[in-house]
């Protein structure tokens, strides 16, 4: 298949009580995304943009949790111009103008091709582009994806997309021994430019199976970066950084956050793969967050400020490496540090990230750093449960107001 290849041509639903259907979402997203746009609840994301959002990528893997700073300070991430998408919209307008660009990034997976994928973010992608480029496969995600990383080894740059990203348990070996160790293995001799995307985290009543969050699975696979994205401004620059990379990249989409609407700028920009986003600045507590967490935590953040608290705000969106050049500085100035994730409590994002602040910057904190995450338990599709499981603005409010004391 790689030769194959080769001949190619060159906000409330943000909530857990969110009043969409998630269900008709997943099961129904053609109809629900292509023919009846109009019926959307259009959420807006708060407005802050980071000044740091635009940067070039980093060519290399960071090899320890430290992600390196750009020697030169990043442009401004407004734009007088622009103009408003959906996040999906974003994924899908960095991922066609990549294509564009580059001949050799094509796209694979499970009707990413004529039905413009299950979440509208392949549409139209195939007629324009071919289905050698646009690839619809069989339902078998490890072979697909095995298939990606071979194209990636012969200087293609394939994007895998996952349907939802628990699917993509079926490729763990593909993703582990071969996607993360052949640059290792080969002895330099193989790149694999690919990018794993897909949705994934809790919906609104998916059940167990589809309500999974793998970041925690991932992150301890030697060679793999992983990034998450939280609103279209990032995500497109995220999709088309993550393409552009010589690395691995795993790209986190949450299933939530599809109908985020958000004015992004007409020029190209492209976000740095291993830069955290300041998305308010505060003084007495760090609160490091992203995907759907980022919006739970501002609207936290709102009755903090009416409390008389001040609290800052980092949408860490690089999962690995972290950024501790941004935390770092936080950290040293408000002396206390709130983690919120949607990710597992055990083993999660969460606990790398305390004992990656505990071995840095442990002199700098006034008081324990507190890790608020998903409970340890499969995610229950009754709506009541399901709600319980993950963290909630009272519970962030909560703990800031305990760790302030």
């Amino acid at each position: 298949m790689a030769s194959i290849f080769q001949a190619t041509p060159a906000a409330n639903a943000i909530s857990s009580s969110a009043s969409f259907d998630s269900k008709k979402l997943f099961f129904s997203a053609p109809r629900f995304l292509s023919e009846k746009k109009g019926t959307f609840l259009m959420v807006r994301s708060d407005g802050r943009m980071s000044n740091n959002g635009i940067s070039s990528r980093a060519e290399k893997l960071v090899t320890n949790a430290v992600a390196a700073k750009a020697d030169t300070p990043a442009a401004s991430a407004t734009s007088k111009s622009g103009h408003e998408l959906l996040l999906f919209e974003a994924l899908r307008e960095g991922l066609e103008e990549e294509m564009d660009r580059d001949s050799r990034v094509c796209v694979m997976g499970e009707d990413v091709g004529h039905y413009g994928g299950s979440y509208k973010v392949t549409k139209g992608l195939a007629p324009k582009f071919g289905d050698l480029r646009v690839l619809d496969t069989p339902i078998a995600e490890n072979s697909f994806t095995g298939m990606g990383i071979g194209a990636a080894m012969t200087g293609l740059r394939p994007v895998i997309e996952g349907m939802n990203m628990g699917f993509l348990l079926l490729a763990f070996n593909q993703i582990s021994n071969n996607c993360g160790m052949l640059h290792y293995t080969s002895g330099g001799q193989f790149t694999i430019p690919v990018v794993i995307r897909g949705p994934g985290g809790v919906g609104r009543q998916l059940g167990a199976e589809h309500s999974q969050r793998l970041e925690s699975y991932f992150q301890s696979i030697p060679g793999i970066q992983m990034v998450a994205c939280s609103t279209p401004y990032n995500a497109k620059g995220l999709m088309k950084a993550a393409i552009r990379s010589e690395n691995p990249v795993i790209l986190f989409e949450h299933v939530l956050l599809y109908n985020l609407k958000e004015k992004i700028p007409d020029e190209e920009y492209v976000c740095n793969l291993e830069e955290a986003e300041m998305v308010r600045p505060g003084e007495h507590v760090t609160i490091l967050t992203y995907s759907r967490m980022r919006y739970h935590v501002m609207q936290a953040a709102k009755t903090l400020v009416n409390k008389g608290y001040d609290p800052e705000v980092i949408d860490i969106r690089s999962l690995k490496p972290f950024d501790l050049h941004t935390i770092g500085n936080s950290v040293k100035k408000t002396h206390r540090v709130l983690i919120v994730e949607e990710c597992m409590r055990t083993g999660g994002i969460g606990a790398s990230l305390t004992a990656a602040i505990n071995e840095n910057f442990q002199d700098y904190l006034d008081a324990p750093i507190v890790c608020l995450s998903s409970q340890d338990v499969p995610t229950p599709y009754a709506g009541t449960l399901e709600e319980f499981t993950i963290v909630q603005p009272a519970q962030i409010v909560t703990a800031v107001e305990q760790l302030c004391r």
